[in-house]
């Protein structure tokens, strides 16, 4: 605990593993009190890896339902024992979970309710080895986002958040896309129930294990996060009512 505060670790996984015990490893136990590892059906032996590290708490998809299904599932479980704060962790060892001290820390505090470690700060992406084109795909898709919905974060689209447990409890995600536009819709609703959200900077490692999207996947992505923003500046107008935004 820290500050009196519950913190859980929640881990999407596919594919994790080579990488999950180097995550692992690294999750600081002085303060963090339990951690689920959600595998989405992984071919591997993901699972497995989590026995061995003695992980507690572990779901098992019986079939694939996608990085925002998975993330479901993480944030039900999470709630589920009680967290007060509730952190998404990569197992694929992108970012360091070194990380936790300060974004936990933040929300015990209660200086804010949300934080994002954020791999645009500082130059993160490209000295981590983020492809060009997706770094300049980054610099786009924010800079509309921060005009659509009136805000100022240096990124949307980092796979490291920490969430104050009434945050979760206050928005339906469980309506939100299954795809990887569910970041992006969390982030919508969030602003949209008048929360602020902090970040810090992160260092971030792009290598073969480490997970990432094709191009193809990335223009998906991008065409959900413009309808997401839009979907948010004209619910905002009134010009429509989006079931996003409903409270659950």
């Amino acid at each position: 605990m820290l500050n009196g505060k519950k913190i859980v670790i929640v881990l999407p996984a596919y594919k994790a593993e080579k990488t999950l015990e180097r995550t692992y490893n690294e999750i600081p136990f002085d303060i963090v009190d339990d951690v689920v590892l959600v595998d989405d059906n992984s071919p591997d032996g993901t699972i497995q890896e989590g026995k061995r590290l003695g992980i507690k708490h572990i779901i098992k998809h019986e079939v694939n339902k996608g990085y925002g299904g998975n993330q479901k599932s993480c944030y039900k479980k999470a709630l589920e024992l009680n967290a007060d704060i509730v952190i998404m962790l990569h197992p694929d060892y992108q970012y360091t979970p070194k990380l936790i001290h300060a974004i936990s820390s933040i929300i015990a505090m209660d200086l804010y309710p949300v934080v994002l470690a954020s791999r645009i700060l500082g130059k993160g992406a490209l000295k981590g080895g983020m492809p060009m084109y997706k770094y300049v795909f980054n610099r786009m898709l924010t800079l509309f986002e921060n005009i659509m919905l009136g805000q100022k974060l240096s990124e949307y689209h980092t796979g490291y958040r920490a969430f104050s447990a009434e945050v979760i409890r206050s928005i339906d995600f469980t309506h939100n896309s299954d795809d990887f536009v569910f970041d992006n819709e969390m982030i919508s609703q969030i602003f949209m129930n008048g929360y602020d959200i902090a970040e810090v900077t992160c260092p971030t490692k792009y290598f073969p294990e480490a997970s990432s999207i094709n191009f193809k996947r990335s223009m998906k992505y991008g065409r959900g996060v413009l309808r997401v923003s839009l979907t948010h500046r004209f619910h905002k107008w009134g010009l429509i009512t989006s079931k996003l935004y409903r409270k659950r």
